[in-house]
């Protein structure tokens, strides 16, 4: 990413809490990753939402080693958000440094013996739908994740954040991201500048019922799982 982007990246994090980027996979590139939801031998694990009253759907954790494709975007997002991550943890007194690299990142996650893959391929049919939730899985989270659309022939399935504003109702906003397009949002908070300096504005993320065929998605969280 340009040192331009980053700057864009950062004040739509800042402002909003996400930010929408279009056209970020190729085609080629999301087909390759739907087509991978059918080879077992490449996941951990497989949820289905209803189980635990997640929701509608079900989606399959990736086991390490991760396919390159997933390598890549998670060591160039890493190095585009860390920065915006410090300056998070500085506005808000957190005494938190997020290092340079993925690499030193997940060694601080495996210290803590967070040590299984967290990046996820989700599926929805007609009728599914994810309830609003955060993507912490342990003490050492990263504060930024993304998510990819893999699919172009669905209806509905829109991403919703609900931001919790201190002593007023919660502010909502619904994005729909094309085929391709990756959207950054908040882990769990944003610091937003109020009268008396920086607080955490607590955010939660779902998706909406799919109206129609059958949306895919690729999660990728920085953060590795107890």
């Amino acid at each position: 990413m340009e040192k331009l982007e980053n700057i864009q990246i950062a004040q739509s994090l800042n402002d909003k809490g996400y930010v929408h980027l279009k056209g970020v996979l190729t085609v080629d590139e999301c087909v390759e990753l739907q087509e991978m939801y059918d080879q077992a031998q490449r996941f951990r694990s497989v949820i289905s939402m209803q189980r635990y009253r997640f929701g509608k759907g079900e989606y399959k954790y990736f086991s390490y080693p991760l396919p390159e494709v997933l390598e890549q975007l998670r060591r160039k997002f890493y190095q585009a958000l860390f920065p915006i991550a410090n300056d998070w943890m500085k506005k808000l007194g957190i005494e938190v440094v997020f290092p340079s690299s993925l690499q030193d990142f997940l060694a601080q996650c495996h210290h803590h013996k967070q040590l299984r893959p967290t990046p996820l391929i989700l599926r929805y049919e007609e009728g599914g739908f994810n309830t609003l939730h955060q993507d912490l899985y342990g003490d050492v989270y990263f504060p930024f994740q993304v998510v990819f659309v893999l699919t172009s022939e669905h209806k509905g399935g829109e991403l919703v954040f609900v931001e919790q504003v201190p002593r007023a109702q919660s502010k909502a906003e619904v994005v729909n991201p094309a085929q391709g397009d990756g959207v950054i949002f908040t882990t769990n908070f944003r610091p937003v500048n109020g009268t008396r300096g920086f607080y955490k504005a607590r955010m939660k993320h779902g998706v909406s019922e799919v109206k129609s065929g059958m949306r895919m998605a690729l999660g990728l969280i920085f953060h590795d799982a107890a």
